[in-house]
């Protein structure tokens, strides 16, 4: 039966319920399989012909125990968490000039990749917690999608209470009008003085406290959660079956653009590599380029301070599912056993220190698993408005990020290349004008400043750990208090 363990060697033989209801492992590193499945060719060639929901339900029946949720119960739950995507398999693929095709992830209903992964993540997460009568509380940190998909996913779950903070002024206005406008009892915003990296780390010290996340079940729906990661490796199954080795040769190589913030998609890019599939994974960044210099140099450093760019949800300078993937590459004795305590002291020490020079065998290693590049602002201009004259496509400037890599790289004559589209331009309308292009706004977004927001404030000079601490605490009082009058 598939078991879970931490990156850090401190939490061997965990179930899924376990690494579900996890923020960071008790270690603090972050939970994975201990084991990747294979995928051989013929299997590959039989899934061929099934659609994005049957592929998703195929790779999560791998890392799902049939004794933890069985089959017929998991198609159900994905079946219902992709029901409100707006086109009729929740994901496009749409293919342009010169080889180019984008795997369009934003049909959800706040028009970002997120909601692929958040839908069925609550959908597992409500499916334990009335099994077993329980409650959580999920706290999320965001860089701005993720809180706004985290938010629609549980909104008015009674089994479940959300605190959600997001980096005031860093995030689009109609990243902030979906996080904030919701009137839901269990929703909880917070608006911090600061960057997502800060957020980060206050919320790392939270889920530190073993005793607190005890006695609220404090969890997260960032993508430090197992789950998130996992239905994501879906995304490159897909487009590797649409797009890649055809009949005549099952095993060629797929490249895909990843624009890449805290790395939640190329962590599932690699998974889903080393599960078999023939990927060329290329993480692609703004000015925030920790991952970039790690690629080029082996330089895993933080600069001074975050850079505000026109690709806001990516603005973060530690990628902190990068931890998963020097996991993945740290194998010893063969490939299923990982050297959990190599990566705790690389991560301790670039934890307390911002700065890392990755070890030469790793460097190597993540080279041939990943290339790289980072775009300016400029460069996120140019590219949407090429696109737009090319193809009469409008794309998003996170999209952009991995785009640009198609116009300054082009393919070899028959190859195809992929890019992730992480979200609809419409969430980023200010990128859309600066770039000299228009876009007509769906309903969902023109709705959203008729609504009241509601949202408490977190100054930089407060002490944001104990301010959220003692929120959480007064939920649980809540609770209990509504427990005790039923």
């Amino acid at each position: 039966m598939m078991r879970y363990c931490s990156t850090r060697a401190g939490a061997p033989g965990r179930s899924f319920r376990d690494a579900l209801f996890s923020g960071y492992a008790p270690d603090g590193g972050m939970f994975m399989p201990e084991n990747i499945p294979k995928l051989s060719a013929e299997t590959l060639s039989t899934w061929r012909s099934l659609s994005y929901q049957q592929l998703l339900c195929e790779i999560c029946c791998l890392y799902i125990p049939e004794q933890e949720i069985p089959r017929a119960h998991l198609q159900e739950l994905i079946a219902r968490a992709l029901s409100s995507f707006s086109v009729p398999d929740a994901v496009r693929l749409v293919h342009l000039k010169d080889s180019l095709s984008i795997l369009e992830l934003f049909h959800g209903e706040t028009l970002a990749f997120k909601d692929l992964a958040m839908t069925c993540t609550a959908q597992f997460l409500q499916y334990f917690l009335r099994r077993d009568g329980k409650r959580a509380t999920i706290l999320v940190g965001t860089s701005g999608d993720t809180g706004g998909s985290a938010i629609r996913s549980v909104l008015g779950l009674s089994e479940v209470d959300i605190v959600v903070v997001f980096p005031r002024g860093r995030v689009t206005r109609v990243q902030e009008r979906q996080m904030t406008t919701s009137a839901a009892d269990n929703v909880h915003v917070f608006a911090a003085d600061g960057t997502s990296d800060d957020i980060d780390v206050a919320l790392r010290k939270l889920f530190a406290d073993p005793e607190l996340v005890r006695r609220h079940g404090l969890m997260s729906l960032n993508s430090v959660n197992w789950s998130r990661i996992l239905v994501q490796t879906a995304h490159f199954l897909f487009a590797f079956l649409r797009l890649g080795g055809g009949e005549g040769d099952p095993r060629a190589e797929l490249e895909v653009l990843v624009p890449t913030g805290g790395a939640g998609n190329i962590t599932a890019g690699c998974i889903m590599k080393m599960m078999g599939v023939p990927l060329r994974l290329v993480a692609m960044v703004n000015a925030n380029d920790i991952l970039h210099r790690a690629v080029q140099s082996a330089d895993f450093s933080m600069t001074d301070a975050v850079k505000q760019t026109l690709a806001p949800a990516i603005d973060i300078q530690d990628p902190y599912n990068m931890e998963r993937v020097f996991w993945l590459l740290s194998g010893r004795d063969g490939v299923m056993v990982k050297d959990g305590v190599m990566v705790k002291r690389l991560m301790e020490e670039f934890q307390e220190t911002h700065r890392l020079t990755l070890p030469a065998a790793l460097h190597q290693q993540l080279c041939e698993v990943l290339s790289s590049g980072s775009v300016s602002d400029d460069g996120i201009l140019e590219t949407m408005r090429r696109c737009w004259q090319d193809n009469h496509y409008l794309i998003c400037p996170h999209t952009a990020v991995g785009v640009w890599r198609h116009y300054h790289c082009p393919v070899t004559p028959g190859e195809h290349r992929c890019c992730i589209a992480t979200a609809s331009p419409a969430k980023f309308q200010e990128a859309v004008h600066r770039a000299g292009l228009t876009l007509d706004l769906p309903e969902a977004v023109l709705a959203l400043d008729a609504l009241e927001s509601r949202y408490e404030v977190l100054e930089r000079s407060d002490d944001w750990e104990s301010r959220l601490r003692r929120h959480i605490e007064s939920i649980g009082s809540a609770r209990e208090r509504r427990d005790q009058g039923k």
